[in-house]
């Protein structure tokens, strides 16, 4: 049971809080004022669930008092029954929200999706989760911008990178990194056998205002211009616009050629190329401290698979929660939410019993 002078010893700060966010030296600096404000929601998400919880307890004390009321003792014991199924899930809301917030979560998601074995099926499949993450993101109201891509000539893809621009995308998406796997008959094959093909995702938050004292010295990158290419190598256009940046520290790369205009493809790059240096750095320091979720958000290992499409039994598996749902068709046309919050929950849960333990 959740204590409950631990609750209220968090939820002292609230006043503090709401008094803050009226301060005018707060809203003053966009910074902590951006930090006030996710520090309150937090608190109130707590104080909704703290609420919701103890009116239970205190529901099931009183009809318990009710038992031996011969004219109020059978609804009692039925309303008795109905509340003690409610106790677990509420006390677990709580404990949920006493978790230390993830500081990313609210950020941009950044994706990298790349084909693997599997040839052109593997790259078809690319563009399948490409599709089915834009198509999830269109339920949300976020929007999808395209970095760069490396389109075939059947709609596949053998590389899209892209952002999710949204509060909370990188929330929702981020335990999407890993190899994902499909069995199904590809477009290609004659007759008609079930072929295996993989393609892998990674997925980071975007660099925000947040990180605006992180610069890159200009003597750590190297930068290519390119002409940008498009089915089969034809040329999108003639001038030169595709940027290719490489920190030579990291050896960590990242592409653009979605814009015409060059500035802005190296403006989009060098926002790309921030994020990936920052969520490297952020990994490094989790498994420091022994905080790093492998077990749900991928090691950034592209040969660990995470999940199967079986498009012949309409079933997707997640091998990381033990999910099976046999509604794959409705998932590859957005409706991601079920395997989005299976996989929620099963974090909380876990960092629950890390807290505990």
């Amino acid at each position: 049971m959740v204590a409950k002078a631990q609750i209220e010893s968090v939820l002292a700060r609230l006043a503090a809080v709401e008094a803050a966010m009226g301060d005018a030296s707060v809203i003053a600096d966009a910074k902590r004022y951006r930090e006030t404000v996710r520090e309150h929601t937090r608190l109130k998400k707590l104080e909704g669930a703290a609420r919701a919880y103890f009116k239970i307890l205190s529901d099931i004390e009183g009809n318990k008092s009710l038992l031996d009321d011969p004219d109020f003792g059978p609804d009692a014991k039925a309303e008795l029954e109905q509340l003690e199924a409610e106790v677990a899930p509420a006390e677990k809301k709580v404990e949920a929200a006493l978790l230390p917030a993830d500081p990313f979560e609210g950020r941009n998601a950044c994706f990298e999706i790349r084909a693997g074995t599997g040839g052109e099926e593997a790259a078809l499949f690319a563009g399948d989760l490409f599709r089915m993450y834009s198509r999830y993101a269109e339920t949300r109201g976020w929007k999808i911008e395209v970095m760069g891509a490396n389109a075939t000539s059947l709609d596949g893809y053998k590389e899209i990178l892209f952002t999710v621009q949204g509060d909370g995308a990188y929330g929702a998406f981020r335990f999407e990194s890993g190899g994902h796997r499909v069995q199904r008959v590809p477009v290609t094959e004659a007759q008609g056998r079930i072929h295996t093909s993989a393609a892998t995702v990674v997925v980071f938050p975007e660099a925000d205002e947040d990180d605006g004292d992180f610069e890159i010295p200009e003597k750590d990158l190297r930068i290519d211009i390119f002409c940008a290419g498009g089915h089969g190598g034809q040329g999108v256009n003639t001038t030169y616009s595709a940027i290719r940046m490489t920190h030579l520290p990291t050896g960590l790369v990242a592409q653009c050629q979605d814009e015409r205009s060059q500035q802005r493809n190296k403006e989009k790059c060098l926002a790309t190329l921030k994020a990936r240096i920052l969520d490297q750095k952020r990994r490094e320091d989790e498994a420091k401290l022994g905080a790093n979720r492998l077990s749900l958000r991928g090691s950034g290992d592209r040969s660990e698979r995470i999940r199967t499409y079986n498009f012949p039994q309409n079933r997707l598996t997640d091998h990381r929660v033990d999910l099976t749902l046999y509604a794959l068709d409705r998932i590859v046309e957005g409706e991601l939410e079920p395997v989005l919050s299976a996989l929620a929950e099963k974090d909380v849960s876990d960092r629950i019993a890390a807290a505990l333990a």
